[in-house]
């Protein structure tokens, strides 16, 4: 962890190595409130980033990480108040398995405020899935 008197930087041990790529996992800025910006989160698992070839699988996986960032921050599912959903080749089916996934993780309780944006193409070959959050923390 990079310490700031703004905001600390986040990037979990059991995820890829983000910063020669240009960016962070998450920032968390302490206020009266914690909040804590998470990057985009893909399917892609461990440092190696590997990438199941299923959409469900991705979508399960991308969940996974983002629960593994939103505990580095000592923050569950619970404190996201906004999602952005990338997906490639959208379709009805792929909203489904998102909705039947993302039921799962929030219980119908609690649920964030979301965009889909239906997307070409992710940042790298075989990505389908990628998801990023704020989470706040009272």
């Amino acid at each position: 962890m990079e310490n700031n008197k703004k905001h600390q930087t986040v990037n979990p041990k059991e995820l890829f190595n983000p910063t020669p790529y240009g960016f962070a996992h998450s920032i968390s800025v302490d206020s009266p409130f914690q909040m804590c910006f998470i990057s985009g989160q893909s399917g892609g698992v461990g440092e190696n980033h590997n990438l199941a070839d299923d959409f469900t699988t991705q979508v399960q996986n991308a969940l996974e990480n983002m629960r593994i960032v939103l505990q580095s921050h000592s923050m569950t599912f619970d404190d996201i108040v906004k999602i952005t959903l990338l997906i490639v080749d959208h379709t009805p089916e792929k909203l489904e398995i998102w909705a039947n996934e993302a039921k799962k993780v929030w219980n119908n309780k609690s649920l964030p405020t979301s965009t889909l944006i239906p997307v070409t193409q992710l940042a790298l070959p075989g990505m389908l899935f990628e998801i990023d959050a704020i989470a706040v923390k009272y």
